[in-house]
């Protein structure tokens, strides 16, 4: 397949570009993905080789192995074709080098050596965590991006591990012929690469995970050192050297090699496989500490011995020159180093002398936009700055003036304070900035900008920005390839940039509910100002707006060209979670904003959401530990950190967590809510009322409790006084203009008529739901109410209408769609195939979908009543124990409570008297004060009597 035929040219969906480059395994193009308009990169087997069975094989199986691994550290396989009869691997396009070619310039950085191995050992513990053996790790497969990130690639020579295949059936299925253009290779061997093979791939074994790990010995060694460590002039002098030689040690080839790296490097290369390296997380975890205990100064190099020559007298008397030279050195002005990486920079107000009050804050919003494009430089967060003058008794809102920033920067142990003025010389403008030394105070750097009107001041910071970013060590190279023009990454509105601005501030100081006006305000003044609809689409969500939310991020996904590239991972995942709701997209662009901007936190309480609605909720923890690592005063994270906790029934740490942000003077409704849950669970009475109390009367928050205390009085069945306070939610919800919040409110009220077996109050409420809101979520609340309420004709359709509007969307094609369609069949008599619907939902049953809370397992539930009526009693009674099981993620919600009943059931279908006599008493009591007409009480009481 020739590149000139195919340029220019549409393959399904892509168009091609350009040829990138091609060997014995593969033809690779750059391409443009036309549906979702980024570039890939093509795989074609090339014709040649196309009916080679083991080469489609391999090629068959890199697709597979690559596309089963959702890692930042490796490359993303979107999916596999066929054009012509070729098959083709459509992966992402990536912008950098191989490793190879940095090798090629010898022994690389120590600290370059710890950053890159450190991500390549991430990469492997993801692929080995799923029991896949790359077999080939060479830097040639590792791709390092213009960010400075690592990628593993090629997993055509992978392989799920298997122990129990024998050394000769390993051998007869994997021999291969493998081409490569630089190191030994010889025919019929098997696969991998001659010099950076194990010893169990030269001696045909089965392999397992640490056979990657010597493979990556020898890269590690060969990065410390730029040689490789087993050499020879033939196939067989280097296998030879694998199995029996030792490595000369890395720190005799470069001083720089401290003791503890050479010992890492040769654990790896230990030729016993039970003295190697078990996992590569213990290779990262070595090369982590490594990396700590050098920016704390304690690592040192080795010293190579010295070794004398007949030019120790010219060297000696070269000596006393280079004495001389050093104390010239100390004796002359120093001027500060350049930033580093690692450095962080402290962003203070700009004085601003020109009267216009436009310019107060609005210039420092646009320089920290200008500077988040850098990957090299480090801004202090909003968050870490709040958080550093809360410890300086300040208020968090302060403005950062010159004395003020400067504590700031020394507290926050940040390398520099960076400054701006503008002042006004008749029509014109001059914009200054300084960068300073946090503790010395020496200028670092300082450049200046002159705009000649009003309406070019920001092309002209952006221009200083640009400048500063130079001069404080980024390279040209970076500053250049990430510097979209300010007015093209915010706006060229002053007005709508101050908006903006003060809707960050008023986020940070009182809650999304005072930062709306100001949100929306923006996107008036600017219809094109792509963040501020990302951080409207952003408040509504947090106000349980998710329509208005959608219809925002929507915008600024259309607009996402304008942005930076950081802020357009955000809005790239915000929109994929959000308004398509595919969540594997919105996690990967999350994934790839955290290897591209380490420090940054918002994508890892992004991935903590997401992680929870999946069920997932360990891995939801973890991210939420993460971002409070990077971000201790969000109380965003303490939300979080209580509702993981809260699923996993980790009472313990969900009340540790409050009383951390109470302490920290955090608060907010999802805190008290979750407080709330775990008091519920407790059976703490006086901590409930308290949280209810705190919010009474307090706007944008008061519903929230008011539905919370509602689910508890359904809980326990007092009907009346549920419907009551679910009535004054929705009225709390309608005052502070919350339109789809109170249809949430009002849903609740129409479920819980439907499962207390009221039909036509659920079917009038639903109704309701609709007339207060016709978005996403209140549609879905209204067709599983009315599913459940017998009207299967209007259920039906809203069904079918969700199903066509949202076809990608993970949760509501997996847990709402088959629970709605579910409960249908239950309606039509067809017990079965109501079960088999619910298949499709058994990944996510345990998800924390947002429209209730907490969780509600309703496909867990729909499937022990399709049980039942199918006279599976076992099964129907596994269903609902799953759900006493998991009381801590259920919580209040009447369900819970319901499970106990249907259980006693399933007990009386299996003719287990105890069991059944057992449930009903526990349901019966919880229920001691229920209204006594509700038809479920009158259903149970009857079927206890009967019993007896």
């Amino acid at each position: 397949m020739r590149g000139s035929v195919l340029l220019g040219k549409t393959i399904s969906h892509y168009q091609i570009v350009e040829k990138l480059g091609g060997g014995g395994m593969g033809v690779v193009y750059k391409a443009q993905d036309i549906k979702l308009e980024r570039f890939v990169a093509l795989k074609f087997l090339p014709r040649e080789v196309a009916g080679d069975p083991q080469a489609l094989s391999r090629f068959q199986r890199e697709a597979k192995a690559a596309s089963a691994l959702n890692h930042p550290g490796i490359c993303t396989i979107y999916e596999t074709d066929e054009h012509e009869g070729h098959a083709f691997i459509a992966m992402e396009y990536l912008e950098g080098v191989s490793l190879r070619e940095m090798i090629g310039q010898g022994p690389l950085p120590i600290d370059t050596l710890l950053t890159l191995g450190i991500e390549i050992s991430a990469a492997l513990e993801a692929a080995h965590s799923r029991s896949i053996v790359h077999r080939d790790i060479k830097p040639a497969n590792i791709f390092v991006t213009a960010l400075g990130h690592t990628k593993v690639l090629d997993f055509g020579l992978a392989k799920i591990a298997a122990p129990d295949v024998s050394a000769n059936e390993f051998a007869e299925a994997e021999t291969l012929t493998v081409v490569d253009e630089q190191h030994l290779t010889t025919p019929g061997m098997v696969v991998g690469t001659v010099v950076y093979m194990s010893p169990e791939q030269v001696r045909a074994q089965p392999l397992d995970a640490r056979s990657d790990l010597f493979s990556f010995g020898i890269v590690l060694y060969q990065m410390a050192t730029g040689r490789l460590p087993f050499q020879g002039t033939s196939t067989w002098m280097v296998f030879e050297a694998i199995v029996k030689k030792t490595p000369e040690p890395p720190s005799l080839l470069n001083s720089e090699v401290s003791p503890e790296l050479e010992r890492i490097i040769l654990k790896a290369l230990e030729k016993d496989t039970e003295r190697r390296y078990q996992r590569a997380a213990e290779i990262q975890s070595d090369l982590q500490a490594l990396r700590r205990a050098r920016e704390s100064g304690q690592a040192t190099a080795v010293s190579p011995p010295l070794r004398l020559t007949r030019r120790w007298k010219i060297l000696l008397a070269a000596g006393a020159l280079i004495v001389l030279l050093v104390a010239g050195y100390f004796l002359m002005p120093r001027r500060p180093h350049a930033l580093n990486v690692r450095d962080t920079l402290v962003l203070g107000e700009f004085a601003n002398s020109t009267g216009d009050p436009v310019f107060d804050d609005t210039l420092k919003q646009a320089l920290s936009i200008e500077l988040e494009q850098s990957p090299f430089l480090n801004v202090l967060s909003d968050q870490k700055v709040a958080h550093t003058l809360k410890l300086m008794n300040r208020p968090v809102t302060e403005r950062l003036t010159a004395e003020v920033a400067q504590e700031v920067c020394q507290r926050a142990n940040s390398r520099a304070l960076l400054t701006g003025t503008i002042a006004s010389v008749g029509n014109r403008f001059l914009i200054g900035l300084r960068a300073v030394e946090c503790r010395t105070g020496d200028t670092l750097a300082s450049t200046q900008a002159e705009a000649a009107s009003r309406d070019d001041v920001l092309k002209a910071l952006d221009e200083a920005g640009k400048r500063m970013r130079g001069k404080l060590g980024e390279s040209l190279v970076s500053v250049e390839k990430f510097n979209k023009p300010l007015e093209q990454v915010t706006t060229s509105s002053l007005e709508a940039l101050q908006a903006f601005t003060q809707a960050r501030r008023t986020q940070r100081a009182k809650g999304s509910a005072d930062a709306l006006p100001y949100n929306k305000l923006a996107v008036e003044l600017d219809r094109n100002f792509a963040r501020a609809y990302a951080s409207l689409g952003a408040t509504y969500f947090n106000l349980n707006q998710s329509s208005l939310a959608a219809e925002n991020y929507t915008k600024a996904y259309q607009l996402r060209d304008r942005v930076s590239e950081r802020e357009r991972y955000y809005i790239e995942g915000s929109y994929f979670s959000f308004v398509t709701g595919e969540l594997e997209k919105a996690d990967q662009s999350f994934l790839a904003w955290v290897q591209a901007y380490p420090g940054d936190d918002v994508p890892h309480t992004n991935l903590s959401v997401n992680y929870a609605y999946l069920g997932q909720y360990e891995k939801a923890a973890g991210e939420v530990e993460e971002y409070l690592r990077l971000t201790p005063d969000s109380v965003i994270g303490y939300d979080g950190l209580m509702y993981q906790n809260l699923a996993l029934n980790r009472l313990d740490i969900a009340k540790t967590a409050f009383e951390q942000a109470r302490s920290r003077n955090l608060d907010d409704a999802p805190l008290r809510a979750n407080r709330y849950s775990v008091a519920f669970l407790e059976g703490d009475l006086p901590a409930m009322a308290e949280q209810v109390t705190w919010a009474a009367g307090k706007r944008g928050v008061e519903d929230l409790l008011l539905s919370v205390q509602s689910d508890t009085e359904a809980y326990y069945g007092r009907l009346k006084k549920a419907d009551e306070l679910s009535s004054r939610a929705v009225e709390s919800a309608k005052q502070n203009d919350a339109p789809e919040t109170a249809a949430l409110w009002q849903g609740n009220l129409a479920i819980r008529h439907a499962e207390f077996g009221d039909s036509a109050g659920a079917r009038r409420a639903a109704a309701e739901v609709l007339a207060l809101n016709p978005g996403r979520d209140a549609r879905l609340i209204a067709a599983l109410a009315w599913a459940r309420a017998g009207a299967s004709i209007q259920a039906q359709k809203l069904g079918e209408d969700l199903a066509q509007q949202f076809p990608v969307d993970t949760m509501i094609q997996g847990y709402w769609l088959p629970t709605i369609r579910a409960a249908l069949e239950l309606n039509r008599g067809n017990p079965s195939h109501a079960i088999q619907l619910l298949e499709a939902a058994s990944a996510y049953e345990l998800g924390g979908v947002p429209q209730f809370s907490p969780g509600t397992m309703y496909p867990v539930y729909v499937r022990g009543e399709a049980y039942l009526n199918a006279h599976h009693a076992r099964e129907a009674a596994t269903e609902f124990q799953k759900m006493i099981d998991h009381r801590s993620l259920l919580a209040n919600f009447p369900l819970s409570a319901l499970a106990h009943l249907q259980l006693a059931r399933a007990f009386v279908l299996a003719d287990n008297k105890a069991g059944a006599q057992k449930n009903y008493q526990e349901f019966l009591s919880l229920w001691k004060d229920a209204d006594p007409d509700i038809p479920v009480l009158k259903a149970a009481k009857g079927e206890f009597a009967r019993l007896k």
